[in-house]
């Protein structure tokens, strides 16, 4: 089976582009409640994808306060984790082993170009449905 299964579209995922400062990633991800985003570049290539944690380390490393975030390139933080991505050509069993070490994959076309992401829930709601297994029931949340 094809990833694009799992897909979720570039214009239904938030992402930042590698030119923001850090006080404009930190807000996108608070104002989404992203504890990861991805990030491209303007010409739409996937760069890496960075966490909260990752920002607020390099905030706290070189002692930035609010008005130095305005100012302090998104590109001079380096990511604690790689987060991989997959090309558009793959197929579950390509997945699996990236999926479940990173709560989404992002996805690329031959270019390099971000096209969306497949995220763990999208995989384990597939997986549960062939199963026939309802993660959904309410009763069963304890």
């Amino acid at each position: 089976m094809n990833i694009l299964f799992f897909l979720t579209p570039k214009k239904d995922v938030e992402y930042i582009y590698d030119d923001f400062t850090i006080r404009q990633a930190l807000e996108k991800m608070e104002y989404y409640h992203y504890s990861m985003i991805p990030v491209i570049n303007k010409q739409g290539k996937y760069i890496s994808s960075l966490s909260d944690a990752d920002l607020l380390w390099y905030v706290k490393d070189h002692k930035l306060n609010y008005s130095l975030m305005e100012n302090t390139a998104l590109k001079l933080v380096k990511p604690f984790r790689v987060i991989k991505s997959i090309t558009i050509d793959k197929d579950i069993t390509d997945l699996i082993e990236l999926i479940t070490v990173q709560n989404f994959v992002p996805v690329v076309d031959d270019y390099g170009n971000f096209i969306g992401i497949v995220t763990r829930k999208s995989v384990i709601s597939y997986m549960a449905k062939e199963l026939n297994v309802d993660i959904n029931d309410d009763k069963k949340q304890s």
